[in-house]
């Protein structure tokens, strides 16, 4: 069920234009910050800084012996910060990794369930997976030698049915595992040691820890709010600003009346269909439409005009002011729908993948700017808000498959009709019947398990 507290980030803007000189102080630490992440990674992210990232004090110290802070002159409240950014970039790496090794060992059919249980037992202590990656000899824990035993009794043990299998495993992760690195240097994280909120004169704003000892610069906001958790800050320096990215924690807003399970479908023209049938964002492919079509011409113009081509702040600005009025308009429209249907439990499809074959260029391009990346995330963010469970469904053929007898049927425009049945429904309507289906199936499923 849905958390009581959620974190949603919010935005603070400085009210003045930054100097030159304060700018270039900004860009300094992001630079820096962003050198000290790619030497972490580059060093401790392969396999071989596995057996030193948990529980991560040895990169840490390391890092403080290392040369690279004094070379830089990077103040340690940001030298520390980017160091562990970076070594939670490399762990969550590592999860994703193994996460994904046992379910392609769960899938391998070629391996007996006795092999299994061996890879799964390797990849489970840290020890055993570290030492098989780079080569070094297994160290069993004490407490887990019997199990040990057992399980190569059970594989009948070999020195090459071993080797087999461990070498699985090391092909495995090189298939998977990414040499991280950040190309960004217009922003940078900071912890409560690095700046200060406060006035200047009559100003309310920050005060900013620069690479000079005690000079701090101070941004003028346009608030008067002030918070002590960890901050991030963006630079943009072609319009000497910054914008202060603060996470917030609030209280989930409780509904006793919302008591409906709704499964829904998103699509390109008509944002939201539930399914009852209703629609809401119905304005929304229109106005997709024209942003799609003003980065298509804007983008043939430039082509045409790159050496004659005078800047793009213009194209930059009203794009922009397209984008809001896009984003407004999918806020409104789930806020719309949340109101109106008002669900305990939202069911829809997860996106399949991208299709990089099309031949349809004008097609393609407004599928590529289709926001359905900020149309799920505004949805969850909307679902933590107001305590209504918010659960994705596989969406492989769920708009072809019959929500009445669950055979696959096809498209006559814009309705589904089943060959097998005779069932008739538009095409949308009938996705997101099948979301809600998917949706009690799973839950139901998950409670069995449980």
């Amino acid at each position: 069920m849905p958390q009581n507290k959620f974190y949603k980030t919010i935005h603070q803007y400085n009210k003045k234009p930054l100097s030159a000189e304060d700018i270039y102080k900004l860009q300094e630490i992001a630079r820096d910050y962003s050198r000290v992440k790619n030497y972490v990674y580059q060093r401790y992210g392969g396999v071989g800084g596995l057996l030193k990232i948990y529980p991560g004090y040895t990169v840490q110290n390391e890092m403080t012996q290392s040369e690279i802070r004094t070379q830089l002159g990077l103040p340690s409240v940001y030298f520390y910060l980017a160091v562990f950014e970076a070594l939670g970039d490399i762990k969550a790496q590592w999860t994703n990794v193994k996460r994904s090794i046992l379910e392609a060992i769960s899938r391998n059919e070629h391996f007996s369930p006795q092999e299994k249980h061996y890879l799964r037992f390797m990849m489970k202590f840290g020890g055993c997976f570290d030492h098989i990656l780079n080569g070094k000899k297994v160290v069993i824990p004490e407490m887990m030698e019997e199990t040990y035993k057992r399980i190569m009794e059970d594989i009948e043990y070999s020195s090459a049915c071993e080797e087999k299998l461990n070498k699985y495993l090391c092909r495995q992760v090189r298939k998977r595992l990414k040499n991280l690195q950040t190309d960004r240097g217009d922003g940078f994280s900071l912890t409560e040691r690095a700046y200060r909120y406060g006035y200047c004169g009559k100003e309310h704003g920050i005060f900013i820890s620069t690479k000079e000892s005690r000079k701090r610069i101070f941004i003028a906001l346009t608030d008067n709010n002030a918070y002590n958790r960890q901050l991030y800050i963006r630079i943009k320096p072609e319009e000497c600003k910054v914008r202060i990215s603060v996470p917030i924690e609030q209280k989930a807003r409780l509904h006793k009346d919302y008591i409906n399970e709704v499964g829904i479908s998103l699509g390109m023209w008509h944002m939201i269909t539930t399914d009852g049938g209703r629609i809401y964002g119905e304005r929304f492919g229109q106005i997709q439409q024209e942003l799609a079509e003003y980065m298509r011409i804007s983008a043939q113009i430039y082509r045409k005009e790159k050496h004659n081509n005078a800047g793009r702040k213009k194209y930059k600005a009203h794009k922009a002011k397209l984008n809001a009025r896009l984003e407004t308009y999918v806020n409104q429209e789930i806020n719309r729908m949340i109101d109106e249907e008002k669900p305990r439990t939202i069911f829809l499809p997860g996106f399949p993948q991208g299709n990089k074959k099309g031949f349809n260029r004008k097609i393609n391009y407004s599928v590529g700017v289709w926001k359905k990346g900020f149309m799920k995330d505004r949805l969850r963010q909307k679902c933590q808000e107001n305590s209504i469970e918010y659960v994705e469904v596989e969406g492989k053929a769920i708009s072809t498959e019959c929500n009445r007898c669950g055979a696959h049927g096809k498209y006559q425009n814009d309705i589904f009709v089943c060959e097998s049945c005779g069932y008739e429904e538009d095409k949308k309507t009938n996705a997101a019947k099948n979301a809600k289906k998917r949706g009690k199936w799973k839950k139901q499923d998950s409670y069995i398990v449980h």
